[in-house]
């Protein structure tokens, strides 16, 4: 592997993660390795009132007051509320960093935003009056909710931002903050996404664009990444926050260090606005940026977990993109699947996903894809099945795919 002297490092020190697997990135990691499915049957009565085609979703359980007292949650949209859950989990887990507020950053993204506080703001204005809507509706609601409470819980003053790409949102974090500490902006950045949108609305919406699974019957079993049964993604929800630090900072302060970013490689497809353009073209620009920026090779990728929704198009489309990227070398990397147990969390999930990358460095081990029956033959990949996989050290990659044509590829590297 090779690198640039001249850029500054930037490395990782503290996780924090709110998913449907459990409530902290410990919770989360056991469940994973385990192959433990995280949706389940939606138990809400707005199920049958709006007879839903689709009836289950991976869920995230909301903080407890332990965690985020009730004088806080009730002025955060559950989004907000699970982004300061993990960002809090995160920072004990750096040690509490001891920085300059104007030398630390917060970038949480969402792919959606306070969807549940917009409608349920509607809904008392048409059956309550405008008296009865909450004077914090519009903090709570606007996409940039979740990273302003972020900001101010951990008073971050260098900068407080919110990319909204979609499904790539918490990929695009990572980028974000990871160029926040190289241009100087920086010491050390809050980076992640965070995402709430199972609400009836949301449901019915990505239903009628039969981009979900209809396995109701079986929610355990929905999510199939590159089965050639998949019919869709499951929904799912909660937040990934990482710490990202200038190396030379970290090390300063003695801190742990989990992994190192190396680099990340953005695209769009200009094609369609939510399909993937099928030969995967845009997501592969993104993954050769990403190696480019890293002063990698893709000899050196030994694992990738993939964007891998369970959607037919969607898969089929990121292996070819894989394949044009990294060519022959791709045979020689273990590729894991992991929305077949977290379901996909929109915003949330290239935050989600770079942290379960980054374990997956730290433990050389790689997450198994569960729900894999019948491999699609153009599944072109050696995909971790059922159990953990050992690796060797090596390079490791996180895509992020979202409608509009997103594309982000984040590279890791081993703590050094």
């Amino acid at each position: 592997m090779s690198s640039s002297p001249s850029r500054t490092r930037v490395v990782v020190t503290g996780l924090g993660a709110v998913t449907p697997l459990g409530d902290t990135v410990q919770a989360t990691w056991d469940a994973l390795l385990s192959g433990t499915p995280g949706a389940h049957t939606i138990d809400e009565p707005w199920v049958e009132e709006f007879h839903l085609p689709v009836t289950f979703a991976a869920r995230t359980n909301v903080p407890s007051p332990d965690v985020l007292p009730k004088h806080e949650a009730k002025r955060l949209d559950p989004s907000g509320q699970f982004a300061v859950a993990a960002a809090r989990q995160a920072w004990a887990d750096a040690g509490t960093p001891q920085v300059d507020p104007l030398r630390l950053a917060a970038v949480v993204a969402t792919g959606i935003g306070g969807v549940h506080t917009l409608l349920d703001a509607y809904d008392t204005l048409r059956t309550r009056g405008p008296r009865r809507v909450l004077p914090m509706t519009v903090p709570m609601l606007m996409p940039n909710g979740a990273a302003g409470a972020v900001s101010l819980a951990l008073g971050a003053a260098a900068g407080a931002h919110a990319p909204v790409s979609a499904c790539a949102s918490g990929g695009e974090a990572v980028a974000y903050g990871l160029n926040m500490i190289r241009t100087g902006r920086a010491d050390v950045a809050v980076v992640g996404g965070t995402e709430a949108a199972i609400h009836p609305m949301p449901l019915a919406s990505f239903a009628a664009m039969q981009a979900l699974s209809t396995r109701n019957d079986s929610p355990e079993t929905a999510s199939r990444p590159y089965d050639t049964t998949r019919d869709g993604f499951v929904m799912g929800d909660g937040a990934g926050i990482m710490v990202l630090e200038s190396e030379e900072f970290a090390r300063a302060r003695g801190a742990r260090i989990y992994a190192e970013v190396l680099g990340a490689g953005t695209s769009s497809d200009a094609y369609h606005i939510a399909a993937p353009e099928p030969e995967g073209a845009g997501a592969s620009r993104a993954v050769v940026e990403a190696l480019r920026t890293s002063g990698v090779s893709a000899a050196d990728v030994v694992h990738i977990n993939a964007h891998a929704t369970s959607t037919p198009a969607g898969d089929l489309a990121e292996v070819k993109a894989l394949r044009v990227a990294l060519g022959a070398d791709l045979d020689h990397v273990a590729v894991s699947a992991t929305k077949s147990m977290t379901g996909h969390m929109l915003g949330a999930a290239g935050a989600v996903e770079s942290i379960f990358s980054i374990l997956a460095l730290h433990h050389r081990l790689a997450p198994p894809t569960i729900n894999v029956e019948d491999v699609d033959p153009g599944a072109d990949v050696d995909l971790v099945l059922k159990t953990p996989r050992e690796l060797p050290e090596g390079i490791a990659l996180n895509n992020a795919f979202g409608f509009g044509g997103h594309n982000v590829a984040v590279a890791f590297g081993p703590a050094s």
